[in-house]
């Protein structure tokens, strides 16, 4: 067990290797673990993105995930990605230059540019994998390319270290875990998110760009608008206004 990281509210355990820091986050989970831990490993031989994607998990970047056990009403637990995002964002923006570059890709991606940066992933978990006595939990994995990024992928990626910032993993994850602790207070369990949606939208990447939302069945192309008040992509389309809860977004340089 290390230090505490950054914020006294946190505990975090270190690694040198996992499968995952999610997977370690569920053991921590069915262990009856109490929440208000960070799990970091120094490198991944699992690592995972959205849907279950491998992703690459060398020793430099950082590989991190917050569990917190019953932090607000399960329906509302999808909104701290919005969170993480944020304190990412104000992690990073301590740390660098970088502030008026970095964007927030919804629903869950760090960019610079189009370039991905940093990409967050939630996992719940329900009463009966937590305790009887608990409702719910929740593991944030956030993974930061620091020192290197992947150049297999079917999208632009950058590092920190491309970007001429040298930055050590436990470094950012300080800062980043006194920011979470600073946004998770304005959140408020979700009583704040019009707060959280406000500041979001002011770092969010591609407001009034034409995309392409892929979901599980279909495609959908349209003009990326606004966000609601549960963290929908709202966007408009040929069809009017269409609300979308989960997708993979991708930027066109077409117009509409």
């Amino acid at each position: 067990i290390e230090p505490r990281a950054g914020d006294a509210s946190f505990r975090i355990v270190r690694h040198a290797s996992l499968t995952s820091t999610m997977d370690e986050a569920a053991a921590l989970v069915r262990s009856g673990d109490p929440g208000g831990v960070w799990v970091v490993a120094d490198a991944q031989t699992g690592g995972r993105g959205r849907h279950g994607r491998q992703w690459v998990s060398e020793p430099g970047n950082l590989y991190a995930t917050l569990l917190l056990v019953d932090p607000c009403r399960i329906e509302r637990a999808p909104q701290l990605g919005f969170v993480a995002g944020l304190a990412l964002h104000d992690a990073l923006s301590a740390l660098t230059t970088l502030a008026d570059r970095i964007r927030l890709k919804w629903p869950n991606d760090a960019l610079i540019g189009d370039a991905k940066l940093a990409g967050i992933l939630l996992e719940g978990f329900s009463r009966a994998a937590v305790s009887a006595a608990r409702s719910h939990a929740v593991a944030i994995g956030i993974g930061v390319n620091l020192r290197h990024h992947p150049d297999d992928l079917p999208y632009e990626a950058t590092d920190l270290r491309s970007q001429r910032w040298e930055i050590a993993p436990l470094d950012l994850l300080a800062a980043l875990s006194t920011a979470m602790r600073a946004r998770l207070r304005q959140w408020a369990a979700g009583e704040g998110f019009a707060a959280t949606r406000q500041d979001w939208l002011k770092v969010a990447a591609g407001l009034g760009r034409p995309i392409r939302v892929t979901l599980q069945d279909r495609v959908e192309n349209g003009v990326f608008r606004d966000i609601d008040g549960d963290g929908r992509l709202l966007m408009d389309s040929e069809a009017g206004v269409t609300t979308i809860g989960a997708g993979d977004v991708a930027f066109r340089r077409e117009t509409v």
